[in-house]
């Protein structure tokens, strides 16, 4: 710690992770302005304060046969931090961001250096992989839980926890009305709007988008009118989508706007992920979908241990959001689940309800804040 100033290093490896970093780094900087914030991440999370020593968010993959080409690069970061954890400028803790299967190993290695780790989002031991919680107990200094049921499995498990809520309710502080979002996006208001979400890596854009435009192009032909408008994350390539577009019907890629896409559609086609906890928060009904290798399919299904995959479901729990994976998801199925409920508002309606209930289960907004004086009473010791 350089003129007391504590030193902090923070580690996320996709999108999501870097969302939820660049909160957690603002929330830092302004408690502590002086401490110094590097590590791994985006350009969220550059662009809050922290010195950037890689990068890995926009080549993310999920899966096993898929993280196979990602292997060199990620072995070259994983070296650069483990030394970075020794070195003569040496972190005061360690923030791990989600990304568990790289994150448990550069854990062990902060464990041997002496430095503490607090894991912000950590890993989903309740709905799979389960073992990971004797690692966690083993290197993890402090676990701040985001979601309500996480605390007592890792208090039974014999890891210190803390729950702060889930982050995604400090980034939509500031998401726009439906009106507004309308407005922004060039849409009538009595205009039927369907949003497609195909998620933040170049592997989903690849598998999942195809299907999301056939379902558009029926969705398009059995009620006439309807408008599609696309999320597009800032870690995909507009020509990625651009690329697969031509053929089917027009499509708005809207950048840089997902809270706007999310408010101002009627109906969701979302891949898996965050984005579906998004917009259940932000009430807007949906479709969720996924698609995985086959083998990364067998693994998987060899190890996890909950119904559904969604965010949404998951933390309801129960299945109020339809899901299509693997085979099933495919242009008819997710045409087929959406249709009903583009034509039934009162369908529409039952999921907004089911929604209202997760927010005074996710906590109250201020979670950067909270999660930062824990990290830095963590640093200071």
């Amino acid at each position: 710690m350089a003129g007391g100033a504590p030193a902090i290093m923070l580690v996320a490896g996709e999108a999501s992770g870097d969302l939820h970093g660049a909160g957690l780094c603002r929330a830092l900087r302004g408690l502590e302005p002086a401490c110094r914030l590097f590590g791994m991440g985006g350009a969220r999370m550059a662009a809050a304060g922290m010195d950037l020593m890689e990068d890995v968010t926009a080549t993310a993959v999920v899966g096993h046969r898929e993280a196979v080409g990602q292997v060199p690069r990620l072995f070259g970061a994983y070296r650069t931090l483990r030394a970075a954890l020794s070195g003569p400028e040496r972190p005061g803790v360690l923030v791990l961001i989600d990304f568990p299967e790289f994150n448990l190993r550069l854990a062990r290695a902060a464990r041997r250096a002496g430095v503490p780790v607090v894991y912000f989002i950590p890993p989903q031991i309740w709905a799979w992989r389960g073992h990971r919680v004797k690692a966690i107990r083993r290197f993890v200094s402090l676990v701040l839980a985001v979601f309500p049921f996480e605390p007592a499995l890792y208090r039974g498990a014999g890891v210190p926890v803390e729950f702060v809520g889930h982050p995604v309710l400090d980034q939509l502080v500031g998401a726009p009305t439906r009106e507004s979002a309308r407005r922004a996006l060039g849409i009538e208001d009595g205009a039927l709007v369907v949003g497609l979400l195909p998620g933040s890596r170049q592997q989903e854009i690849v598998s999942v988008l195809p299907a999301m435009l056939e379902a558009a192009a029926q969705i398009g032909a059995a009620v006439p009118g309807t408008r599609f408008a696309l999320g597009l994350a800032p870690t995909i390539d507009r020509r990625l989508v651009e690329g697969q577009l031509s053929g089917g019907p027009p499509v708005a890629i809207v950048g840089g706007q997902t809270y706007a896409v999310v408010r101002a559609a009627d109906l969701l086609l979302a891949t898996s992920g965050t984005v579906t906890l998004e917009a259940a928060l932000l009430g807007t009904p949906m479709v969720v979908g996924y698609r995985l290798s086959r083998v990364s399919e067998l693994f998987i299904r060899l190890l996890i241990r909950v119904p559904w995959v969604s965010l949404a479901n998951l933390t309801l729990g129960r299945a109020v959001v339809p899901e299509l994976y693997q085979r099933a998801m495919t242009g008819a199925g997710l045409a087929g689940a959406a249709l009903p409920l583009l034509k039934d508002a009162g369908a529409r309606e039952t999921q907004r309800i089911a929604f209202g209930e997760l927010a005074g289960q996710l906590g109250e907004p201020g979670v950067g804040t909270r999660a930062a004086q824990l990290v830095l009473a963590q640093a200071r010791r």
